[in-house]
């Protein structure tokens, strides 16, 4: 991993297997670290304001393209299983001298529980964004079809943020277009398209509903002992409040923030509002003092 010398510094790390993966930093290269990991589909530019906002409070806020996505590179092999992007994980936190604190949404969350839960990946705190072991399946097919159904991409950006604007009937159409253009990559023919792998949702790839996923998402959450916060929207329509319900009794000592105006993608619904339970959390579980080196403790 290299350092970070200035607000928005490009970092790379190894992670499983050697893949290339790319972060930006915000904040001083001796500030402990918070891993920022963003949902399916979505890049590093997925959490608006947070890694600022972390920053300021005296964190080392690190946003990270996971593998297949962004900047990241694509896995040769099309290696998209949870449990690799857990190990991808692994291998970031470990990279860091104090353990960070992973903050992760919809798959980075998946991701994040299972490598702490199952994989003993060092971290000081844990943050969960809209996902626990128990979900909704209409919801996961909606985002699946949503991202599977323009193959053929966008002529335009416009024509890009009309498609969102229809998925988020809740979340007002942005009149600038500069972050959702970050989302995008343009093709040879001169096309639009998401800026990931698209063999990231190939038929054959694990999926929420697969035999076991859920039992196995259980026993991570029954593995936590570190400071663990769950955040829902309450639009949500992935994470009900039952599910939610059912982690907190997996994790009793978990706390928990229900964002009202924010669906499954919460940190881009309600930017504010979920940094700001966030900032909270940590100012009072695991605030930056002291030394960079400190580690993990149970709480």
């Amino acid at each position: 991993m290299r350092d970070a010398r200035a607000d928005g510094a490009l970092l790379e790390f190894s992670g499983h297997g050697g893949l290339r993966l790319r972060a930006e930093a915000f904040g001083g290269e001796a500030a402990p670290p918070v891993l920022l990991l963003h949902g399916g589909g979505q890049t590093r530019h997925a959490w608006g304001g947070t890694a600022r906002a972390l920053a300021e409070d005296g964190w080392s806020a690190v946003a990270v393209d996971l593998r297949g996505h962004g900047e990241s590179d694509w896995a040769p092999d099309g290696d998209y299983a949870f449990e690799t992007f857990a190990a991808d994980i692994v291998a970031m936190a470990s990279a860091f001298t104090a353990a960070p604190v992973l903050v992760g949404a919809s798959l980075g969350g998946i991701a994040s529980l299972l490598a702490v839960g199952l994989e003993g990946a060092p971290a000081r705190a844990l943050v969960l964004v809209d996902i626990a072991p128990r979900f909704e399946l209409a919801g996961a097919e909606r985002i699946i079809a949503f991202m599977t159904a323009r193959p053929e991409g966008f002529a335009s950006l416009e024509e890009a943020a009309d498609a969102v604007a229809g998925y988020l009937p809740h979340r007002a159409r942005p009149r600038e277009l500069g972050g959702l253009a970050k989302n995008l990559r343009r093709g040879p023919d001169g096309r639009l398209r998401w800026h990931w792998d698209p063999r990231f949702m190939a038929r054959d790839r694990p999926r929420m509903a697969d035999e076991g996923f859920a039992e196995r998402m259980d026993a991570a959450a029954r593995a936590l002992r570190l400071p663990t916060l769950l955040v829902r929207g309450r639009l949500s329509d992935l994470l009900s409040e039952e599910g939610a319900r059912h982690f907190l009794d997996l994790v009793p000592h978990a706390r928990y923030a229900d964002v009202s105006g924010a669906g499954h993608m919460v940190a881009g619904d309600r930017n504010d509002r979920f940094t700001r339970a966030v900032r909270d959390f940590l100012r009072e579980v695991a605030p930056p003092l002291g030394s960079s080196r400190d580690v993990a403790r149970s709480w």
